[in-house]
C-alpha cells in the first residue's frame, strides 16, 4: 500500500462490491495541458476506479502506434514529468481518494533526479509508479526510495513470466500486479479469455496481490470478458485512438473529444460493472 493507502483502499472496495475494476490510461498533456486536464478530473465521474497516467517520452518502445503518437503530440505541446506531476497536484485538490498511478520510461525519471522525483510525486499525490523498461533485477535504484516514500512500484508479468522468474518479480511488486495479456507493443492484437485465465490462476498461486490485465483490451465485451477474470481491467490504447480521431486537421481537439472519450469510458465501466452483476448473482 501506499502512505495514503488509497490503491489499497480501492481494491479492498472493489472486493466488497463483489467486482473488478476499471484503470484507463491516458497520456499526461495529449493533445494539450487543458484537454488533458479536463479528461483527467472527468475520468472517476465517468467510471474510472484507478487511473494510469502516461509519462510522455520520445522512445516509447513497449508502446504501440497509438500511444507512440500521444507521447510525440503531447511533447509537441510542451508536456514534462514537472507539468504531469501538477496535473495530479491538480486533480487531487478536488479528489482525494482516486489512485493515480504515474506510467512511463526510465530515463525520464533518472533525468529528473530519482530522489527528486520520488519526492515530488509523492507530495503531488501520486500513489504508484509502472516504470516499463524497469526489470525487477535492476530496480533498486527507483523501488528503495519509493518504497520509502510510500510509493507502490508496480511490476509487469507476461506470458513469457515463467514460474521460475515469476516469484522475482512478485517479490518487488507493491500494490498490484499488471499483466500483460500479450507479448508485443499495446494496442495491436487481442488475447484469448482462456489464456488470460490461465495465467491468472496461475498467477494467484503465488500472491495475494490484485491482478490488473492490459494489453489488447479495446471493447466493453473484451473488458467484461477480462473483468470476470482479473480484479482489474486496463485500457488505455482504445481511449487513446478514441482521442486522436477527434482532433482536426492541425491536430487542435474538436469540441467533442472530450465526451468522446468519457463516453468510451463510460461503456467500458458499464462492461466491467455488468461482469461483476453477473459474477454476484452466479454466487447468491
Amino acid at each position: 500500500m501506499t502512505a495514503d493507502h488509497r490503491i489499497g483502499r480501492r481494491f479492498a472496495a472493489l472486493r466488497a462490491q463483489r467486482r473488478s475494476g476499471l484503470v484507463t490510461f491516458i497520456t499526461a498533456g495529449d493533445p494539450d495541458l487543458g484537454t488533458s486536464m479536463e479528461i483527467l478530473r472527468r475520468l472517476p465521474a465517468a467510471g474510472a476506479d484507478l487511473i494510469e497516467l502516461g509519462m510522455p517520452f520520445s522512445d516509447p518502445m513497449a508502446d504501440g502506434p497509438a500511444i507512440q503518437a500521444s507521447s510525440l503530440r503531447a511533447l509537441r505541446a510542451g508536456q514534462t514529468v514537472r507539468r504531469t506531476l501538477g496535473m495530479v497536484a491538480a486533480f487531487r485538490q478536488s479528489d482525494q481518494e482516486t489512485p493515480i498511478v504515474l506510467m512511463g520510461y526510465f530515463n525520464p525519471i533518472y533525468s529528473y533526479g530519482v530522489g527528486q522525483f520520488v519526492s515530488d510525486a509523492r507530495q503531488a499525490g501520486v500513489d504508484g509508479l509502472i516504470v516499463v523498461d524497469l526489470p525487477p533485477e535492476e530496480a533498486d535504484e527507483l523501488l528503495l526510495p519509493a518504497t520509502a516514500a510510500g510509493l507502490d512500484l508496480i511490476f509487469l508479468a507476461a506470458p513469457t513470466t515463467d514460474d521460475a522468474r515469476l516469484p522475482r518479480v512478485l517479490a518487488a511488486a507493491r500494490g498490484f500486479l499488471y499483466y500483460v495479456a500479450i507479448t508485443g507493443v499495446t494496442g495491436t492484437q487481442s488475447a484469448s479469455v482462456e489464456d488470460v485465465g490461465e495465467a491468472v490462476a496461475r498467477i494467484r498461486r503465488h500472491t495475494e496481490l490484485p491482478v490488473a490485465v492490459g494489453f489488447g483490451i479495446r471493447t466493453p465485451e473484451q473488458a467484461a470478458a477480462m473483468a470476470g477474470i482479473a480484479d482489474a481491467t486496463v485500457v488505455g490504447s482504445a481511449l487513446v485512438g478514441r482521442l486522436a480521431e477527434l482532433l482536426d486537421d492541425r491536430g487542435a481537439p474538436t469540441a467533442a473529444l472530450p465526451e468522446a472519450v468519457l463516453g468510451l469510458v463510460s461503456s467500458l465501466a458499464h462492461g466491467v460493472r455488468a461482469a461483476g452483476a453477473a459474477a454476484r448473482d452466479a454466487t447468491s
